[in-house]
């Protein structure tokens, strides 16, 4: 399934139904009087947390959104019926925006949560509603209101334990695929990866964690290079963050340019992310070359007071201590939410 992130659609609500003018007229009852019924509400534009939602894929095509209309009141004193609400399901982590005014309307982040994103109108009143000791045959009645009408910008924000990071070709795939069921594409070549893919890791005594695969990040991705922008605010609600280095491309000199330079980039995107959790992992420790320099590597980030591992996610070399660890470090934190 195509992964879409962003949404703007146009959503209305529906117009209110009218009042009615109309009077009793039966035999044998003189000066019936007035018994026109109300008109109907509209119905309301409701958005919803549905966890079987993955992507909003359907609102990338669905643009217009519109709730019907109430009914009109008729005689008799018979209100209209109130219109149909329209609830639409989107994924957990998704951000409601009025487009407009960039305000944020909402954040679905918790299974089942709602938000009425436009509000239907009120029925009008019949002229039954207008009847008085001195006004006992009203000939007039209320249209009914109109239903809101706004255009909405949809960002979702995956919601996962823990964050992959790292430069193209990192091994960030390789790492999901070998400690989950997900099946994110392997390559040769950066930026594999061109979207974010979750992954559920499963450990003995019912212990789980969700893991994302995000797209590698270059130098300059806060201002949208290379993925960019575009997939940075999936890291934003994440409790862990696994910094992936390759030590088998670049001299031993040059690991921590391209570990700092994502640090940066991370940082320079949203200051909190300097306070997340963390660990490094140095990735691809199967390779000879990246053998040859392990030792230096890992001396070079206990200096700076780094905590980190080295894997293999072909001979699975250091997956178990690394999956222990960050539940460990799951199960300490205080961010419950990411934010």
């Amino acid at each position: 399934m195509k992964f879409i992130d962003e949404a703007k659609i146009l959503v209305k609500a529906g117009d209110g139904g009218d009042g009615c003018v109309s009077f009793r007229r039966e035999k044998f009852v003189p000066r019936g009087g007035p018994n026109g019924g109300n008109g109907g509400r509209g119905g309301d534009i409701i958005f919803y947390a549905d966890p079987n939602k993955a992507s909003l894929l359907d609102y990338r095509y669905q643009r217009h959104l519109k709730a019907k209309r109430g009914g009109h009141g008729r005689g008799k004193d018979q209100h209209g019926a109130s219109g149909e609400s329209i609830r639409l399901p989107v994924p957990l982590g998704t951000e409601v925006w009025e487009a407009s005014s960039q305000a944020l309307l909402g954040d679905l982040d918790q299974n089942g949560r709602e938000l009425v994103v436009a509000r239907g109108g009120r029925g009008g009143r019949g002229n039954t509603h207008f009847k008085s000791s001195t006004r006992q045959a009203p000939r007039h009645a209320e249209t009914g209101e109109p239903g809101e009408e706004r255009t909405i910008r949809l960002e979702l924000k995956l919601l996962a334990d823990i964050g992959l990071v790292g430069l193209p070709n990192a091994g960030k795939s390789s790492l999901l695929r070998a400690v989950s069921a997900a099946h994110p594409k392997v390559a040769d070549y950066p930026f594999t990866t061109k979207r974010p893919v979750l992954g559920v890791v499963g450990l003995s005594d019912e212990r789980s964690f969700t893991v994302a695969d995000l797209p590698g990040l270059i130098e300059g991705a806060h201002q949208g290079q290379g993925m960019g922008i575009q997939f940075l605010r999936h890291v934003e609600r994440t409790r862990l963050l696994l910094h992936l280095v390759d030590l088998s491309t670049v001299k031993t000199e040059q690991v921590l340019a391209g570990f700092e330079t994502i640090e940066r980039e991370l940082g320079e995107y949203d200051a909190r992310l300097f306070n997340r959790p963390r660990l490094v992992v140095l990735s691809k420790i199967d390779l000879p070359a990246v053998q040859q320099n392990l030792k230096q590597a890992m001396q070079l980030f206990s200096d700076r007071h780094m905590k980190t591992l080295a894997v293999s996610s072909l001979t699975r070399e250091g997956i178990d201590e690394l999956l222990n660890r960050c539940w460990d470090i799951l199960s300490q934190s205080e961010i419950s939410d990411g934010k």
